[in-house]
């Protein structure tokens, strides 16, 4: 629990004793403390965030204040009730307190579990401008397109040492995740507590000289952060994750000057990527002019701009913790949803990437149509576990057959790796930001610990063998595989 939280916690404590009991009169200015519970509660939502764990909380401190007011104004011998109703009220306030203090204590936000990895985690954060871009989601021709990007890597660092919130902003997110996916706010108003393992800023490890990169790319009205139970594991096993937030298709991206890039809402984007995996013979438009291939090209542009700043970074006289530190002849990508979709293009036309890791999304047609070169690997679920989570035929089928179509005509490995019983949601941190999304079937019947952890190796497996050279006996054939995963290889 927060600060403010606790002290409204022992403050609802104090203002049941004050209402609910009968003081003798010299004792009966410890009843003018109520209100102060009040403005305590008011002060926790705008201070700290109002999350749901804590409902219980406000509902107790504005009774009590209308008792404290009622007993305050009240006849004299009528404010006493009578006894079984006094009785009655005690009981209801004994388990209203008890729920108000045990649902925070039991979500006192979430702190990941620790990687299984050797290696700490460093973070640090860029705001990169591409002067040589429009931004086309903007009206206005002489924007130019900018990017929020952070970086994790491998580090020195002490157990004590501070570690980086999961997200700086995470009211504003809250909300806009909220607007974006029809959801109420409070169900994300966790995402303002949550702890990671990274420690920012912290000293590049010395284990290696340099380490490889892998470049990491959200869902739509997503954020950065989405796969922190990824990102973490596959830092801490010695890679560098580089996370794009791409302003307008995440949920809402935030610049240093306080600027903010809201994201579009599904339909209004929806078209546009389409138009690049289903051309329609009416291409969309976006302030004028027609996207004839759709957006994804022009997202996986983003891609492309931060190799280029990832080169600059890393110059040895340059001026930064990274410098000199990324192994840039060994990269590769990972993407979910919308974030799949574009590193799949990315990997179409970009000879830098090495490993393409796409997790449950449909491939543009140009990949379709080129196929890719590079070692790829797609996690994703079955056609039944899909039409289980919801999915409208056509989609189930899109997913499925356009995956299979690039995974059956690689020229060197490939793996198609499905997990069933896990939704969408699963291959993201979605499932722990509220307990809510379990309850509402938004996760799917395999545990999401579990899914996270057949992620984690199959993620691990698949970089360290296409960027190390490393032997990974859960991507052989003959290997036994979880009970839950069916793999499918492709080698030459």
């Amino acid at each position: 629990m927060k600060a403010i939280e606790t002290i409204l916690s022992i403050g609802n404590v104090f203002a049941f004793l004050a209402v609910g009991i009968p003081w003798p009169r010299a004792a009966r200015w410890v009843r003018h403390g109520v209100p102060v519970v009040g403005l305590v509660a008011v002060a926790q939502v705008f201070v700290e965030g109002a999350r749901w764990p804590m409902v219980p909380a406000y509902v107790l401190s504005g009774l009590f204040c209308l008792a404290w007011l009622w007993k305050s104004t009240a006849p004299t011998g009528r404010s006493a009730g009578r006894r079984p109703n006094r009785r009655r009220s005690v009981a209801l306030g004994i388990l209203g307190l008890s729920a108000s203090i045990a649902l925070p204590a039991m979500s006192p936000g979430v702190r990941f579990p620790p990687p299984s990895g050797p290696y700490e985690i460093g973070t640090v954060t860029y705001h990169w401008t591409d002067a040589d871009r429009r931004e086309v989601f903007d009206a206005d021709p002489d924007a130019r397109r900018e990017l929020m990007v952070q970086i994790w890597y491998p580090a020195m660092g002490e157990p004590s040492s501070p570690r980086a919130p999961y997200a700086q902003d995470g009211r504003a997110l809250a909300s806009a995740l909220s607007r974006l996916h029809h959801i109420p706010a409070f169900v994300f108003a966790n995402l303002s507590t949550f702890t990671t393992n990274a420690i920012p800023f912290a000293r590049v490890s010395d284990k290696e000289p340099r380490y490889p990169v892998l470049v990491f790319l959200e869902g739509l009205a997503g954020i950065r952060q989405m796969n922190t139970f990824q990102v973490e594991e596959l830092v801490s096993q010695g890679y560098v994750v580089v996370a794009v937030d791409q302003p307008f298709t995440a949920a809402l991206v935030v610049f240093p000057d306080g600027r903010q890039a809201a994201g579009l809402s599904k339909d209004q984007a929806d078209g546009l990527i389409q138009q690049s995996i289903r051309p329609a013979s009416r291409a969309p438009r976006l302030h004028g002019p027609a996207f004839e291939d759709g957006i994804v090209p022009y997202l996986a542009r983003d891609v492309t701009f931060t190799l280029d700043q990832l080169t600059r970074l890393n110059q040895p006289d340059a001026d930064g913790l990274l410098a000199g530190r990324l192994d840039l002849q060994r990269v590769g990508i990972f993407g979910v949803s919308l974030g799949g979709i574009v590193g799949s293009e990315a990997c179409r036309v970009e000879p830098r990437l090495r490993a393409c890791l796409v997790m449950d999304a449909p491939m543009p047609a140009a990949v379709v149509r080129a196929g890719l070169r590079q070692p790829s690997m797609w996690i994703t679920r079955d056609a039944e576990t899909m039409r289980l989570e919801g999915w409208a035929p056509a989609d189930v089928e899109q997913h499925q057959t356009t995956m299979r179509a690039v995974f059956e005509r690689l020229p060197g490995d490939g793996y198609f790796v499905q997990v069933r019983g896990m939704y969408h949601a699963n291959l993201t941190d979605t499932p722990t930001w509220s307990p809510l999304f379990s309850r509402l079937g938004v996760t799917g019947p395999l545990d999401e610990r579990r899914a996270h952890r057949l992620i984690n190796a199959y993620s691990v497996a698949f970089f360290d063998r296409h960027l190390r050279g490393r032997s990974a006996a859960l991507l052989d054939g003959a290997a036994e595989q979880p009970p839950e995963v069916l793999l499918e290889t492709g080698r030459p």
